[in-house]
């Protein structure tokens, strides 16, 4: 079956020195992939649902962006090419996922093996990642330092992966490894600053593959991860319908949140 051609990533150049990436936005998924796969994968329903839409304001930050265009049911992008759990002895789901967010399988039959888990990573994965690093060696060469925000989103309650519901805003610095202490100190203040939310600096979601990769404070690149509960923008449930109005109290939190990171890069 032949696969329609479709390039792995979105990208627009920016003009100052942050980078806002979205590897898991993408909805497609090629036809011969889709054929083995399960009714239930074709509903692509893990995916961070709307986060292009949701931050529909990056212009006016001057900001780079990369947004993935494939599912991350092909390929998931902030995973290690070679397949290593970010979150030993946690629930997780792999680079090329066999099951869902909930355990449910995504095949129909027999998985992808070696072979076609490594075209995948050629075909989709490294093309993002080449992308998303040239951009960095980009801005740091233009602005002395680069600045890497990872947006993602999640169900507010997946057993699987987490007791209880997951708080609002999950910001995730390795540890402390990927950024300088007192910008996440800034982006986590930036957070609690919203009205009937909660927030969490490296709790659940301590950052994946891209924030792990990429964020060198170093060697002056800063990157952070912002795992979004997504009952703060839409509906958790099919057909995961984006809701403006509640969209509308989220926006002006996370630019908050992106304003202290570069206000911190700006005077350090």
């Amino acid at each position: 079956m032949a696969t329609e051609a479709m390039e792995p990533f979105l990208f627009c150049e920016g003009r100052g020195p942050l980078l806002v990436s979205m590897p898991h936005v993408g909805l497609h998924i090629p036809d011969d992939i889709a054929a083995g796969m399960t009714p239930l994968a074709h509903t692509v329903s893990d995916t961070d649902w709307h986060i292009d839409r949701l931050y529909d304001f990056l212009d006016d930050f001057g900001a780079s962006f990369i947004a993935a265009t494939h599912s991350r049911y092909v390929v998931d992008l902030n995973r290690p090419p070679d397949g290593a759990s970010l979150y030993p002895g946690q629930a997780t789901t792999g680079l090329c996922p066999t099951v869902t967010f909930d355990g449910e399988p995504l095949y129909k039959g027999d998985p992808p093996d070696d072979l076609e888990v490594a075209r995948r990573v050629g075909g989709y994965w490294k093309p993002y990642h080449a992308r998303l690093e040239a951009e960095l060696v980009r801005l740091k060469a233009a602005h002395g330092y680069a600045l890497l925000w990872d947006a993602h989103s999640i169900r507010s309650v997946v057993p699987r992966l987490f007791e209880g519901r997951l708080p609002d805003f999950n910001i995730g610095t390795a540890d402390g490894a990927s950024c300088d202490p007192e910008l996440a100190r800034r982006v986590l203040q930036a957070a609690e600053s919203a009205q009937g939310c909660s927030a969490v600096l490296n709790g659940r979601f301590k950052g994946g593959y891209i924030t792990l990769q990429y964020g060198k404070p170093g060697d002056g690149i800063h990157a952070v991860q912002l795992e979004l509960s997504q009952r703060t923008y839409m509906d958790e449930t099919r057909p995961f319908g984006f809701r403006e109005e509640l969209a509308e109290g989220v926006r002006p939190v996370i630019k908050l949140m992106l304003t202290a990171m570069l206000d911190w890069a700006s005077t350090r």
